[in-house]
């Protein structure tokens, strides 16, 4: 069931979201020099590697690691990398994600590839059962500014608690989140 208000849902924010996801591809490509889309490789349900888009708000030869483990990330922003993060606009080719099955519209978030400590915690836990969302429990209680084994208690609570209506829950805290420009580090 899950499975099919995944894909319906994302099908029907696709076609309505067009007009803005192609205007946002426009802004990326005219203000930076590389691709418009940056395919991140990313730990899916059962640590499964799979690729991942996002808007590109990073600099062509950022290092592929955690925004927050370098040490001034804002030198490596593109001049909409900030208001794409900010407002969240870069995550919507994840639409594409959940189309193909690789994602849903709430799980945890999918880890970087390199991310050890928050994959062995998910293993550790059986978060990594789960399929990874574009929103999730931890990130309506404070995204970014979690450490790991506190996001990984959220997810292990969305674990245990997984439900339609827990899921229309998470969506709407999530719209809330992202008006308010809450919970992001930058």
């Amino acid at each position: 069931m899950k499975r099919i208000f995944d894909f319906s849902c994302a099908l029907c924010a696709s076609v309505l979201l067009a007009l803005p996801i192609l205007i946002v591809a426009i802004m990326v490509r005219l203000t930076s020099s590389g691709p418009i889309l940056y395919w991140s490789d990313r730990v899916g349900m059962a640590n499964v590697i799979f690729r991942m888009p996002k808007f590109r708000t990073m600099q062509v030869g950022t290092p592929a690691i955690a925004t927050h483990l370098l040490s001034d990330s804002g030198q490596y922003l593109t001049s909409v990398g900030s208001f794409l993060r900010k407002s969240s606009l870069d995550e919507l080719p994840q639409l594409w994600s959940i189309l193909v099955g690789d994602m849903s519209f709430v799980g945890p978030r999918p880890a970087l590839f390199n991310q050890d400590d928050l994959i062995a915690l998910r293993t550790e836990y059986g978060v990594d059962k789960l399929v990874p969302g574009l929103t999730g429990w931890a990130q309506v209680n404070g995204r970014d500014e979690l450490s790991i084994p506190i996001k990984v208690q959220y997810e292990v609570e969305y674990l245990n608690k997984q439900s339609f209506w827990f899921d229309m829950r998470i969506l709407g805290l999530t719209f809330l989140k992202v008006v308010r420009r809450t919970g992001v580090s930058h």
